[in-house]
Formats: structure tokens, sequence, C-alpha cells
């Protein structure tokens, strides 16, 4: 069945109009089905009751901030906590050219969207910069919470699951947790010795460097040399990586991502170098979280592994019980107790 996802896509929208289109646009490329209720008004309580309902049938929410705020934004996130409803931010940096017109001018109004934004980075989120930025930093957080946290989606009517074939899927399911409660039993040693293995491929990423140059589109030669641990580059290549990429793409993908001067718009073909991607896939693949399929005779593709997306998900939980202990330890110190 050809599941799909529906996304709801929350900000203001005079100052977000592009922005938010783009949104829509990577959302549909995406296989997903972006919801914007652009021409409803959440002050009129008919209206409020259908975008409440489009948004607890959504599968995630996706909130989209710059300079302004307002309480419709902040109701829109609340019905979605209290629906359950995985929530996305992706949040202006500080330091972005933004037009003063497109700011808040209120003190209270803006007090009120630090406070909101603080909300929002308690969820999956990402910062950006630009309409250019934001594709690629939308396209990775997307991407990634499709991939660790799957939704139930829908699927077409003619695609629907009969009775019969429902009650057979329910037997294999039972059928396949009883044999996956084998396989943890009786392979113990097996399951530790491949996730150890994870554990030396993640230090193994956290010790080595490697170093990168960019090409601007008004440069005449390599600029901006910087040297990144190979942990980092991982973390950014698992979302984009779902799919095959050829080197080209995975060059242009992290010129754009890595680009460490915003100011400067990297070129569009090898904004990195060939070479240093060349390598750094080739190490990857050392470790098994990556592996390569000829496209052409000049050319392959490269996509991430079952072993690699396992290897990123035991990062992430690391990283998230690491979160965990220092946010007891504060709590601790300060004499707070646990929600």
């Amino acid at each position: 069945m050809d599941k799909k996802y529906l996304i709801y896509i929350s900000s203001t929208s005079d100052d977000l109009k592009a922005e938010r289109l783009e949104l829509a646009r990577i959302i549909t490329e995406l296989g997903a089905h972006p919801i914007l209720m652009d021409g409803f008004d959440i002050t009129d309580p008919e209206d409020k009751r259908i975008v409440r309902k489009a948004i607890r049938e959504s599968d995630y929410f996706l909130n989209l901030t710059a300079f302004k705020g307002g309480e419709s934004i902040e109701e829109e996130y609340g019905w979605a906590i209290k629906a359950r409803v995985p929530v996305l931010a992706l949040i202006i940096g500080e330091k972005a050219r933004w037009k003063e017109s497109k700011k808040e001018k209120d003190p209270a109004a803006k007090n009120a969207l630090v406070e909101f934004k603080k909300k929002l980075e308690a969820h999956p989120h990402d910062s950006w910069m630009n309409l250019g930025d934001l594709k690629h930093r939308a396209l990775a957080l997307i991407s990634r919470e499709m991939n660790l946290n799957p939704r139930r989606g829908w699927v077409p009517s003619n695609e629907r699951v009969e009775p019969v074939a429902a009650n057979e899927l329910a037997r294999l399911i039972r059928d396949n947790e009883t044999l996956r409660s084998r396989i943890r039993m009786e392979g113990t040693d097996i399951v530790k010795r491949i996730r150890s293995q994870m554990r030396q491929a993640l230090r193994v990423l956290s010790a080595n460097r490697v170093s990168l140059s960019f090409y601007y589109v008004q440069g005449e030669s390599w600029e901006n040399n910087r040297s990144f641990r190979y942990i980092k580059l991982f973390r950014v290549l698992v979302p984009e990586l779902t799919s095959p990429r050829t080197i080209a793409d995975i060059s242009h993908f992290l010129g754009n991502i890595l680009n460490p001067d915003l100011d400067k718009v990297v070129r569009k073909d090898f904004p990195t170098p060939s070479n240093s991607v060349k390598k750094i896939m080739a190490d990857l693949a050392l470790l098994k979280l990556v592996r390569s399929t000829p496209s052409t005779p000049d050319n392959e593709l490269w996509e991430m592994t079952e072993y690699g997306k396992e290897a990123f998900a035991l990062h992430r939980l690391r990283q998230m019980n690491r979160n965990l202990e220092r946010n007891r330890e504060r709590r601790a110190e300060t004499g707070q107790q646990d929600d």
C-alpha cells in the first residue's frame, strides 16, 4: 500500500509567503501532503473547529517561525500538543537578515515570541538563515523525522485492506513477534556483538576528521577550508541518503548545509571537492554505514544501509539519554523535582 503522510504547516502568513510555498513544495516532493489553512480564520468558531480537526488528523505538525508571532500559531501549537501530534520546528536564526517591517515592534510581543521559540526548541528543530538555507534544513528535518518516527499515515480507499486480509495480517504479525522474541532470547550475544560494533563505529567517527573547502558563485578558487568530525557528517547525511544520491548530489548538499559563510552563495556544481566527498563516502562504507550501487559506467549512487540507520538511531538514543541526565542534574542542583 502507498501510505501518505499529512503535514500541517503552521506559521504567520504575511511575512512568510515564499517560505510557506517552499515548504509545501518540499513536502509534496517527499510524497506527503501539506496542509495549509490560509483561507480559515480561527477566531471564527466554525473555522476554528475545522482547523483543529485538520491538526488532530495530521501525522506531523510543522511550525515555521521568523520574527513575528501571534496567538493563532501558539493556539495551533497547543492543539497539536493536546492531540499528541509530533511537532517539528524551523526557527529563523537570530543573525538572519530580515526586513524590519517583518519584525515585531511591541516589546511584549517580542518577549512572547522568545518564550514561544523556547517551547519549540523542546521538539525536533533546526534553524535557518534564508530561503535557500530553509530548503535544505526542512528537507533534512522532515526526512529524518519520517525515518525515525514513522506515523500511521493514510492510504487511498481502493488500497485499504479487506477484513480477511487484515485478520491474516494480524496473525502474521503475532507470529512474527513470537519469532522476534525467540531471536532476542536466543541471539542475545549476537545482538550485543552488533551493538558493540556500532558503538565502535561511532567512536571511530567521533575521533576522526576530514577537511572540506568551499567554492562560491563569485569565487575564483577554493575557500574556507574547514575540518569536520566524521560523526557530524554522518549525522547530516543520514536523512539525505535515505534515497540514492550521486557524488554530485552529496557535494551540493554538504556545500549548502556546512557553508561557513552564509553571506556567500556556493556554486551549483560541486561546491565541495569531489575527491573529498568520495573519500568521505569510502570511509563510511568501510564502517558499513553506506553502500554504493552502479548507476552508469561513469557514476554510482550512494545510500544509507539499514546498519547505518540503526547506528544513527543508537547515536541519537545516547544523545537523548545524555540530555536527560543533564536535565536531572540541573534539576537536582536547583532543588526541582522531575515532572
